[in-house]
């Protein structure tokens, strides 16, 4: 019997520790992804310099399917919305 893989996560965290705008987003993204089942995962500006070029200004962003959702702040009702829910 082999492992099926986990499916690819939803919602993409990028942030940096420290950043309390970071963990409100956080606390939002794993409730949301809770409720609906999906995965998720967050990576740090700070583990890239790609990341870091691109959205040091913007932090914390969500991306949903690889896509920019929101900078900032994370409203609950829009990534609901964007998940389907």
């Amino acid at each position: 019997m082999s492992a099926t893989p986990e499916p690819q996560p939803r919602i993409t965290l990028i942030g940096k520790p420290g950043c309390h705008l970071c963990d409100d987003a956080r606390a939002i993204v794993e409730r949301v992804a809770g409720d609906l089942g999906v995965g998720w995962h967050e990576v740090s500006i700070l583990d890239d310099r790609e990341l870091f070029e691109r959205y040091a200004e913007q932090i914390p962003v969500t991306l949903v399917d690889g896509r920019q959702h929101d900078y900032w702040r994370v409203d609950e009702a829009r990534l609901r919305a964007a998940l389907g829910a």
